[in-house]
């Protein structure tokens, strides 16, 4: 089956209706949008013949997780990741963020700490403060040399744990850097875990989105399974098949009494799950691998074109991310922006027109992020357009 990931899909001005985007509508229409993580692009056919079937049903109460969902991301986990989870180790709800922010509520006590790594998605940087507990951040690794990978500095995680810290949120594959963890950095990571009798939420949001040939992602609790009684692992399809406004997501937790204190924790305070990211997700995870496998040449191909592009522009650097569809670019010595007032990310939208995220936001200014999950047109369109700035 072909699938189109190359025609632009009119998102500021649909036909048919004004459907607002956090993306396309953020900033005026002057203004090239790549910066929250969707996509885009159509999700996959399947899905939206599956979605139009259940809206011409008319009728959108209160839903229920289907036996067959949970079934069916059972052999998913079992074909994609070599993990054979339960349906019963399963906690569906409404997005990834709410999870992390009622992981803390629910394993940790007012004034205990939260710790994790920066640069990191910025709703890791907010549950500390939103949930009453004590903000903790360590230092990822710089690259050793422009382009080369982040690496995951233990020393530096280590000295941040102090006797306050309970809870360790983890990002896997890593956003925004788009590292893949090597085994022997996780096993460090393990060992501490249980030498510091941590609780972790590995978020692992982009982790059917691994862009080197080859890779095969590996869940943190399935390669080290004396983690069991201290984890929850966090996924969900928004990412990979454009489906973020569903907000659905699911809590995997193979430890009973883990389970059921976050259970717990969720009534009352987070709605049932969207009935159409139900029916989505059961497809998404049932039926659309070979649209996956099509969407992830089509990035491989946009990481080559902006990886190529990022060497033109001098003093800027990128490590090649090797997962997802977001870009982790340095520019704090791009001679383009030198003796410029103001953030990169506001230069950059101001003076060419692209909207990027701002590395400040993730604990790192002077690096913006880039999404490159868009059509080829529109990515050559941006890159033209920061070549104004930062191609001197």
């Amino acid at each position: 089956m072909e699938f189109d990931f190359a025609t632009p899909v009119e998102r500021r001005h649909p036909a048919g209706g004004e459907w607002p985007s956090q993306k396309w509508h953020r900033y005026d229409a002057s203004i090239l949008p790549l910066w929250v993580a969707d996509m885009d692009f159509l999700s996959p056919p399947q899905m939206i013949e599956a979605l139009r079937a259940r809206v011409d049903h008319g009728v959108f109460g209160y839903g229920v997780v289907p036996d067959s969902l949970e079934r069916t991301l059972c052999e998913w986990s079992a074909r994609e990741y070599d993990w054979p989870i339960e349906p019963e180790w399963q906690l569906w709800l409404p997005g990834v963020v709410p999870a992390l922010h009622l992981a803390s509520l629910a394993l940790t006590s007012p004034g205990e700490g939260v710790l994790t790594s920066t640069p990191i998605y910025p709703p890791f940087l907010k549950v500390a403060e939103r949930t009453g507990r004590l903000a903790q951040q360590a230092p990822l690794g710089e690259p050793a040399a422009p382009g080369e990978p982040w690496r995951l500095d233990l020393e530096a995680l280590e000295a941040a744990i102090t006797p306050e810290t309970r809870l360790l949120l983890w990002c896997h594959p890593h956003n925004p850097t788009g590292r893949v963890w090597r085994h022997e950095e996780l096993a460090g990571l393990a060992a501490l875990i249980e030498r510091h009798d941590l609780l972790v939420v590995s978020d692992e949001l982009h982790c059917d989105l691994l862009l080197d040939n080859g890779a095969v992602h590996r869940p943190l609790a399935a390669a080290f399974p004396s983690l069991a009684a201290r984890i929850i692992t966090l996924w969900a399809p928004s990412k990979t098949f454009n489906l973020a406004g569903l907000t659905t997501a699911c809590a995997v937790i193979s430890d009973a009494s883990l389970r059921q204190r976050f259970a717990a924790a969720m009534r009352g305070l987070l709605p049932d799950v969207n009935v159409l990211g139900l029916v989505a997700a059961e497809v998404a995870y049932g039926q659309c691998s070979t649209w996956r496998q099509a969407l992830l040449e089509t990035l491989r191909g946009h990481r080559q074109t902006l990886s190529e592009r990022v060497a033109t522009w001098p003093g800027a650097s990128m490590s090649v991310p090797q997962s997802t569809y977001l870009a982790w670019l340095d520019l704090r010595h791009a001679e383009g922006l030198a003796g410029r007032q103001g953030s990169p990310q506001r230069i950059l939208m101001q003076e060419a027109g692209v909207a990027l995220s701002d590395g400040a936001d993730f604990g790192w200014p002077g690096f913006v992020r880039l999404n490159f999950g868009t059509t080829a047109a529109q990515l050559d369109e941006a890159l033209l357009r920061l070549d104004t700035v930062l191609r001197t």
